[in-house]
């Protein structure tokens, strides 16, 4: 009789320790290493087969992939322009973010068009699932199948039988095997149950979608180890309180990583955003010191964003530097080329940063926009309302080129702004602009940009 193995796994990154202690030795994350006991190794060695015979890398036939598309446009430009059969995507995001009513819309678009999708929900019963279809206004169909179960035994036999064209499964956490002893959601069920499902609808050419909870830390919670397994890792981004979500691609195999779709959540589900620019500026304040619009590229895709700043005197002996929605490490670098290269005191100030719209702006050509914002809201002197300012500030306050510049001019153009600020390295390059009622303005310097500015 073969001897069961019992380790310590840490439930964020899967570390294996034969003892416990209470800091994971892998990410050094303090009590989140639970006792499981391991199958035999021996059994997992005699289920290995092989079926596919090596062939020369010459001899593989290529072509242009077929695509289910789902008309959410949005969806369908993060995911490369379509899901391709076969697929494992991961969805994550924080609870109540919308990742169950994303998924149900898209397993109804993709019925009305004639595929047969199994849609296999873990944590409601089938009547909510029903419930949260009729909210979504979603249309008769009859290829939209629907099961309430957590047993992969079963979920892997109700695959086997219908065939389908596309799995969802929601969510990986609940869904357990009888053949690993430790309990569901830990990294072991987690790990092996994903594992066997790819392995599974891979060989079958099923496109399988995965939801996966997320820790307080915004980490995928427990299977960690699954974004190596997927072909797609998706994240879905927003504050609590506000009704618009950002779908972010984090791995993509089939398509580019920077593309993200903007969608409005609404009682009827989640709308698309088709012009995202117009919207997050439509709100911006006239007159007000610390307000620059920036025009950023997220993967082929230009939009505006509004990036808000104040500076207030500091009651305490330490400041504080917040920033929302940007790199709190970039704000202290830059907040440090004001003070010591254009002599701005801001030793005793506390200052705020927000990104309007709960984007997270990581483009480095939001740089100038953020020294100007600060200055501005220190000054107490506005921007003018119909300028947006673009450009990456290096440590010697030197405005540096960015990339893409034509469409980000375009982009701005297209929505009434009369003034660019750009890198003057920018402007020796042809571009390609569609219109030219926007007057652009090249500096080198922060300086520059502030004198520009006055």
């Amino acid at each position: 009789m073969t001897k069961t193995r019992t380790l310590f796994v840490c439930q964020n990154c899967g570390t294996q320790s034969p003892r416990w202690a209470g800091k994971c030795p892998g990410c050094a994350s303090w009590n989140s290493l639970v006792e499981e006991t391991m199958a035999p190794l021996i059994d997992r060695r005699n289920r290995v087969t092989l079926k596919a015979e090596p062939i020369l890398l010459t001899d593989v036939l290529t072509g242009e992939e077929e695509r289910y598309t789902t008309q959410i446009k949005e969806f369908d430009g993060v995911m490369g322009g379509g899901i391709i059969p076969g697929a494992v995507t991961l969805i994550g995001g924080d609870p109540g973010i919308g990742k169950s009513t994303l998924s149900l819309q898209v397993g109804c678009a993709l019925s009305e068009k004639g595929l047969k999708v199994l849609y296999v929900s873990g944590e409601e019963s089938v009547k909510q699932t029903r419930v949260r279809a009729e909210r979504l206004s979603a249309k008769e169909n009859r290829s939209l199948y629907i099961v309430n179960q957590v047993n992969l035994e079963d979920i892997i036999g109700y695959i086997n039988k219908m065939k389908p064209d596309v799995v969802v499964v929601d969510s990986v956490q609940v869904v357990y095997s009888s053949e690993i002893p430790s309990s569901p959601g830990s990294v072991s069920q987690v790990r092996e149950c994903s594992a066997v499902l790819t392995h599974l609808v891979k060989s079958k050419g099923i496109s399988l979608f995965i939801i996966g909870h997320v820790t307080k830390d915004g980490m995928l919670a427990g299977p960690r180890v699954l974004e190596h397994i997927v072909d797609t890792v998706l994240y879905f981004e927003g504050e609590r309180y506000s009704t618009y979500r950002v779908l972010r691609a984090t791995k993509n195999r089939f398509g580019s990583t920077n593309e993200i779709g903007v969608f409005e959540m609404t009682s009827a589900g989640l709308d698309e955003v088709s012009n995202p620019s117009e919207l997050f500026v439509s709100e911006r304040p006239h007159n007000a010191s610390g307000s620059v619009v920036v025009p950023i590229m997220e993967g082929t895709r230009p939009f505006l964003v509004e990036i808000q700043g104040l500076v207030s005197r500091s009651s305490f002996s330490m400041v504080r530097q917040k920033a929302q929605g940007f790199d709190a490490n970039r704000l202290s670098l830059l907040i440090a080329v004001l003070e010591k290269r254009l002599g701005l005191n801001l030793q005793d100030k506390d200052i705020f940063l927000n990104v309007v719209g709960g984007v997270k702006v990581m483009d480095p050509a939001a740089d100038l926009a953020v020294e100007v914002a600060l200055a501005s809201a220190l000054l107490d002197k506005p921007v003018a309302f119909d300028t947006v300012i673009l450009g990456e500030v290096g440590l010697s306050s030197e405005v540096r080129s960015v990339s893409q510049l034509a469409i980000r001019i375009n982009e701005a153009d297209k929505l009434g702004f009369k003034t660019c600020i750009v890198p003057k390295n920018n402007l020796k390059i042809k571009m390609d602009l569609k219109r030219k009622n926007i007057k652009i303005i090249g500096v080198e310097t922060v300086k520059e940009a502030l004198e520009a500015l006055s």
